[in-house]
């Protein structure tokens, strides 16, 4: 008996009693609240309809089946697919959220936080019809300590420094105010505002490279959400956490507390780039070792056909055919180039 069934006369899809026993997809809706899965499956089959409508694979293989294979037209597809739903304004901002929310309870279980990192920028705070404050993580479980997380990943915020703020002029969004807005309206005690590398405006990217600390209106994080890149993420919200919870109702020198805590941050920048070199040279060094290997493969191939024209004084139209494609040469180097990139 078919699952999917049409209703021509109401132009609807219907789906009889369904169950799919799939991991991955069982862990996505487990995190998810009840009242949320069925908007989010509607979303899932909407999303692959129109994966299917593009029809990318069959093109995609028509023009590589001899140069990259089937497992590089899926991570293709599926990067492809995930940049054109999340750069579509409609879906943009909460896919950042949701992505952001994963990546925030992911890094607490593994550094064993006890911190409860929820979603609330569908809800309103304590503002009236104010639903600034995409996230609120409760530290260790306590509703009094909270952190607020902002994310604006379009290119519309600007810094909004109060020292050049035109108060004459239409109110918009910034940095600045998003922060201070953030943090009154779900009474938090620091406030992070996430923006994505790909669409930062310079006014902010020349004001802040990875993370910075704005004295008593919070941090601002860029971070890379195109290579899942969250490290300027982790550095601000650690670094939140420790003013949040040590934070005592005495008077703070906060000049003093921004040199601190800037100087924290130059250091693990420091030593983020530091990691980056190291991986960057292991992919060159990769690439290096992966052209010496062709270029053997090609000098061995190459010699055997040379030998077999020595001593016959000609090659057969097969032998030259061979020569001309060296699909030999080919399937060598698949074993070989598996083996390098397990370096």
């Amino acid at each position: 008996m078919n699952i999917v069934s049409l209703s021509q006369k109401k132009k609807r899809v219907e789906i009889s009693d369904f169950e799919l026993d799939h991991p991955i997809v069982f862990e996505y809706f487990n995190n998810l609240p009840a009242a949320e899965r069925d908007d989010k499956l509607l979303k899932a089959i909407y999303i692959g309809v129109l994966a299917l409508i593009e029809d990318r694979i069959s093109a995609f293989f028509a023009r590589t089946s001899n140069e990259l294979g089937t497992e590089l037209e899926s991570l293709k597809i599926l990067f492809d697919l995930k940049q054109e739903v999340f750069f579509k304004s409609a879906v943009k901002g909460i896919e950042a959220e949701e992505e952001i929310s994963q990546y925030l309870k992911a890094y607490c279980k593994d550094n064993k936080l006890s911190d409860e990192i929820v979603l609330t920028g569908n809800s309103e705070g304590i503002i009236p019809k104010n639903k600034t404050g995409d996230i609120v993580s409760y530290l260790d479980g306590n509703e009094q300590t909270k952190i607020i997380i902002e994310c604006k990943f379009d290119k519309s915020i600007r810094l909004g420094d109060i020292k050049s703020k035109d108060v004459f002029t239409n109110k918009a969004d910034t940095a600045w105010s998003q922060l201070i807005e953030a943090q009154a309206n779900r009474e938090g005690q620091v406030s992070i505002i996430v923006l994505d590398a790909s669409g930062v405006d310079n006014s902010i990217s020349s004001y802040i490279e990875n993370v910075r600390y704005i004295p008593s209106i919070g941090f601002v994080a860029i971070v890379d959400s195109q290579k899942g890149d969250y490290t300027n993420l982790a550095i601000a919200y650690m670094l939140s956490r420790d003013i949040a919870i040590k934070a005592q109702p005495v008077e703070l020198d906060k000049d003093l507390l921004t040199v601190i805590v800037n100087r924290i941050i130059k250091d693990i920048d420091d030593l983020c780039s530091v990691k980056k070199l190291v991986m960057n040279n292991i992919q060159n060094n990769q690439k290096i070792l992966a052209q010496l290997e062709k270029s053997l493969l090609l000098a061995e191939f190459n010699q055997k056909f040379l030998q077999q024209f020595l001593s016959t004084g000609t090659l057969t139209k097969k032998e030259l055919l061979d020569f001309y494609f060296g699909d030999e040469i080919k399937d060598k180097y698949k074993s070989i180039e598996k083996e390098i990139k397990n370096l």
